[in-house]
């Protein structure tokens, strides 16, 4: 498999985790922000609290389940089943 058909499997990638500061309303040392690009025309960032492994190992998970939801055919993806009520005979007495 090639990169390019790489990249087309995976439409989610990471592009970075660094250090940060705490988000507003964070507390705790050692916050890292992560930036993951989809099909490189957009990002999604965000901040976790934790050590750098345990953050990227979470990151990468996310990128995971993001490009298993991804793979999935949109034919497979179950719709709404519509329900369309009878209409109830009224009886007068």
């Amino acid at each position: 498999m090639t990169d390019e058909s790489s990249a087309m499997a995976q439409p989610y990638q990471i592009v970075s985790v660094r250090r940060a500061e705490p988000p507003p309303g964070g507390e705790g040392p050692y916050w890292y922000r992560y930036v993951i690009a989809f099909e490189d025309a957009n990002t999604i960032d965000g901040c976790r609290q934790g050590g750098l492994k345990a953050v990227t190992r979470e990151v990468e998970e996310m990128v995971a389940q993001l490009n298993e939801r991804h793979r999935v055919p949109r034919y497979a993806v179950g719709k709404p089943i519509r329900v369309h009520p009878v209409p109830k005979k009224i009886t007068r007495k």
